[in-house]
Parts: C-alpha cells; sequence; structure tokens
C-alpha cells in the first residue's frame, strides 16, 4: 500500500472543540489517513475509547495495518451515514463523548489517480469513494440523459456553463467512450467559453459528478440526523466542511436543532421555557495564516461544533 503525504485541515481546532475527557468514547467518522484519529488517541488514556468509520476500503486497510497494536481503536468499513447504527450495534447509544467528521473527498484520494478524483491527474473514470459498490462515473456519463446531466452540474457545481458542458459530453460519448479523467476534463475544458483565473475550468464539474456519484449530500443529512441520537450530555459533534453545499447543510441543520421551536400564539407555554438539547459551540472556525500556508486545500474549510446540553 502506497504512502501518502497527508496533513489533516484544522487538526488544533478541530481537537480542542471535542473537548476531549482521557476516558471518554469518540468517533472519527471519517477517518481517512488516520490524522485525526492519531491526534484523538494521543489525548486518550488506557481507558478511553475510538471508533472510526471510513467507506474507502484503502483507508480500512490503511487502519488495519498502521493501527493493529492499537487496542482502543475500532475501524469500521461503512459510510459515516451509519453511525447511528454502528454505535447501537456497540451498545454505546447516549455515551458518545464527541464525534468528529471531515466532509468530502480526502486527499489520498485526490492524489491517487487510479481513483479518479483529479482533473490534473489522469486515471479512471471511478470517483467512487467505496470502490466495493455504486456506479463509475464512468458508466453513469455513459447513460445519464442530457436533462439529467445539466441538472447534476448546477446543483451539485453550480456550474453557469453546465448546458454548454453537458452538451459536449453526450456528443462526444456518441462518438467514443469517456473512460480517463483527462479526458473528461479536456472536453469540460473545451466546452467553456470563458475561464476564471486560478481555477481549473473542470473543478465544478468535477465536484458535481463526485457529489451525485456517491450521494454525498444525503449522506451528509443522514450522518447528522444519525450523530445527535448516540451523543452523551456534553458531548460534541464537529463537522468539518469544504464547499457550500457541504457547509450550508451543516449550517441549517446546527441551527435549527439548537434553536426553540416557534409556539402557536395563545398556547400557556413561553418560548424561555422551552429546554432545548443543543447549543451551538462559538463560531465556524475556518484556517489560520500558518495552516493555509502549509495546506493550501485548508482554504475553503469550516469546522461547526454543537454540544448536547440534556
Amino acid at each position: 500500500m502506497s504512502e501518502f503525504d497527508h496533513q489533516s485541515v484544522l487538526l488544533k481546532e478541530a481537537l480542542e472543540s471535542l473537548n476531549i475527557r482521557p476516558s471518554g468514547i469518540y468517533i472519527d467518522a471519517t477517518f481517512g489517513r488516520g490524522g485525526h484519529s492519531r491526534a484523538i488517541l494521543q489525548q486518550l488514556d488506557e481507558s478511553g475509547r475510538l471508533i472510526a468509520l471510513d467507506q474507502d476500503p484503502e483507508a480500512v486497510a490503511y487502519a488495519e495495518e498502521y493501527f493493529a497494536d492499537e487496542p482502543r481503536l475500532t475501524i469500521e468499513h461503512c459510510n459515516f451515514n451509519q453511525v447511528a447504527n454502528v454505535v447501537e450495534q456497540f451498545g454505546l447509544t447516549g455515551k458518545i463523548d464527541g464525534i468528529l467528521m471531515d466532509l468530502g473527498v480526502s486527499s489520498p484520494q485526490l492524489d491517487d489517480a487510479e481513483r479518479g478524483f483529479s482533473f490534473l491527474r489522469s486515471g479512471p473514470l471511478d470517483m467512487r469513494m467505496d470502490t466495493e459498490q455504486g456506479v463509475t462515473a464512468a458508466q453513469w456519463l455513459a447513460k445519464v440523459k442530457l436533462a439529467d446531466l445539466i441538472n447534476v452540474l448546477k446543483k451539485y457545481g453550480e456550474e453557469k456553463f453546465a448546458k454548454r458542458i453537458a452538451t459536449a459530453i453526450i456528443e462526444t460519448r456518441e462518438q467514443r467512450e469517456i473512460a480517463e479523467t483527462g479526458d473528461l476534463a479536456e472536453i469540460i475544458s473545451n466546452a467553456i467559453p470563458v475561464k476564471e483565473k486560478n481555477k481549473h475550468p473542470a473543478t465544478r464539474s468535477f465536484q458535481a459528478i463526485r457529489i451525485f456519484v456517491n450521494q454525498e449530500l444525503r449522506a451528509i443529512e443522514q450522518g447528522l440526523q444519525g450523530a445527535v441520537t448516540v451523543l452523551a450530555k456534553g458531548g460534541r459533534l464537529a463537522v468539518i466542511s469544504f464547499h457550500s453545499l457541504e457547509d450550508r447543510i451543516v449550517k441549517r441543520f446546527m441551527r435549527d436543532i439548537s434553536s426553540r421551536p416557534k409556539l402557536p400564539a395563545g398556547l400557556p407555554v413561553m418560548e424561555a421555557d422551552i429546554e432545548v438539547p443543543f447549543r451551538l459551540v462559538g463560531k465556524p472556525v475556518v484556517a489560520g495564516v500558518k495552516e493555509l500556508e502549509l495546506n493550501p486545500r485548508a482554504r475553503s474549510a469550516r469546522l461547526r461544533v454543537l454540544e448536547r446540553r440534556i
């Protein structure tokens, strides 16, 4: 298995947000290459416990190899939207002291051309985070209807040239198979009449296709809903997002669940008398200047934190 130079985004801030107790039980819901997990384990004593989840078989294999001698860590091969089910299986519902979710594609996935996430390195057009199930990006693009492709590019990539790009993809696939990321990136680039400065023309389209293939936004909604059901009193949910679509879901979820419900007029109950089970912790955290110099991928990261009060 190849090693990757991986830097965990907002590492210090994420650890501080979890308010880690040495004997607590924590979940790294997006293990990746274990950067956050390593740091959490360093703050746990012998009685502490960490459950790690990842849908990527390569990440799970990495954990099993490099954390083989770590009895406090358990790795589970699943999407983080299964967090509540995993916790229930361990009999730990209501006992979790902290959950960390680091959303989006990981650096190792981007850096490995064979995974098909990058438009900078040509490789098979796959894009699946879990390579053991689902259809690849190439398989989907070979059959998708024009209207559906336009919709995906607009909805998940916020791509203003969605119609031009989708039309170019459909026309090309009628002539030949689109099987490589480099080929797709070139088709997209040629279809866009105006290029953004300092941004690859395929950025938004690749994001959109990846999000759709992995059903990422639905997984975020399911994962957030599941996570809050397993937290102990005082337990925290920390979520790092990387683009506006992810952050919007996290922001709205945390805002709504930490707000008092609006009551109809005339009820003999005051809104102030209703106890809200969750509270927001601080303001959204972004990467500092030093981290941005070391890791440019952190530039769009946002960390939001929620705590169970009762």
